[in-house]
């Protein structure tokens, strides 16, 4: 939860309720020795709306989140009034894919705490941000931790995935899909198939940002994401 870019949250805490949770394993969240996959993730979030008697909300994913929170409107439409997909995918094998090199940085965990955030840094962001920008400034202070084998499960649960694709059009809620148009974590191809193949689905490209837009350019996805809710 500590993840979620404050300023963002805020704007949208402004006009609505904002519920942020952690998945099953990550951060103050529990785990359990059922294997991980992106259902139980879904299912998970369903069973908290039960715990927290929402019979429907507005449902915001980013990165993997959009994984689950596809499953979810695919297995639960009735209690999905909108959603909003951030640099998303379908997953399997429809996903594009990101270049090697930026799966050798994302899995090096050599060095300090300091030396991994920085690596992170190098593919959350473009480098022209990088050159003006100091992410340092932009990014939440992290509290919560999750251990390295439960990051692993959470890894193999989205890489097993079979994917979306062919279920997509099944989605009848209306959908804002947004990417940043220089994601090297998750290409921006990824966002465009999701909103070619999701009915009526809108899509924003959020020029020069990468998969960290969140922190990047919080009030332009916040905008974007409070004018879809309200139906503007």
């Amino acid at each position: 939860m500590d993840m979620w870019n404050p300023p963002f949250v805020a704007e949208l805490a402004s006009r609505f309720r904002v519920i942020v949770f952690d998945n099953r394993g990550t951060g103050y969240s529990s785990d359990s020795d059922k294997t991980f996959s992106i259902p139980l993730f879904a299912t998970d979030t369903g069973a908290l709306m039960d715990a927290l008697h929402l019979p429907r909300a507005h449902v915001l994913g980013h990165s993997m989140g959009t994984c689950i929170a596809q499953e979810l409107a695919l297995a639960h439409p009735d209690r999905i009034s909108r959603i909003v997909l951030i640099s998303g995918t379908c997953g399997g094998e429809r996903m594009i894919r990101m270049e090697p090199e930026v799966w050798e940085i994302l899995t090096d965990k050599s060095g300090t705490p300091r030396d991994l955030a920085n690596r992170m840094f190098s593919v959350l962001f473009p480098r022209a941000w990088l050159e003006t920008y100091d992410p340092w400034q932009y990014c939440p202070e992290v509290h919560e931790t999750t251990s390295e084998k439960n990051a692993a499960r959470q890894a193999e649960a989205l890489s097993a995935w079979p994917g979306s694709f062919d279920r997509l059009p099944g989605i009848r809620s209306p959908t804002l899909v947004i990417t940043g148009t220089d994601d090297v974590v998750i290409p921006p191809g990824n966002s465009r198939a999701l909103a070619d193949r999701i009915p009526g689905a809108q899509l924003a490209e959020i020029a020069g940002a990468g998969h960290g837009l969140m922190y990047q350019c919080p009030g332009d996805i916040a905008k974007a994401v409070t004018g879809f809710l309200q139906g503007r």
